[in-house]
């Protein structure tokens, strides 16, 4: 079990959660609930994955991988 899909998961719940937050300053409250949503399935996501994650891997290669996962999204948020 690789970690880069929580990371990506949890990445995406960051997003989706700033963008209700814009909505909701903004009166948008239908968008800003479509929002909430897509936020909370990639937090079940990312939690699924990770007790996978959990299970699978040992606390080293969680360190290995982990690392590998941010660097990654990291990288390619930057390009």
């Amino acid at each position: 079990m690789s970690l880069d899909e929580t990371a990506r998961q949890l990445k995406l719940a960051v997003h989706d959660a700033q963008v209700a937050f814009d909505c909701v300053g903004l009166g948008d409250l239908e968008r800003a609930q479509e929002h909430v949503i897509t936020a909370r399935a990639a937090v079940d996501a990312a939690a699924l994955s990770l007790q996978q994650a959990l299970h699978s891997l040992s606390p080293e290669e969680a360190s290995a991988q982990g690392e590998q996962a941010v660097a990654a999204l990291e990288e390619r948020h930057s390009a």
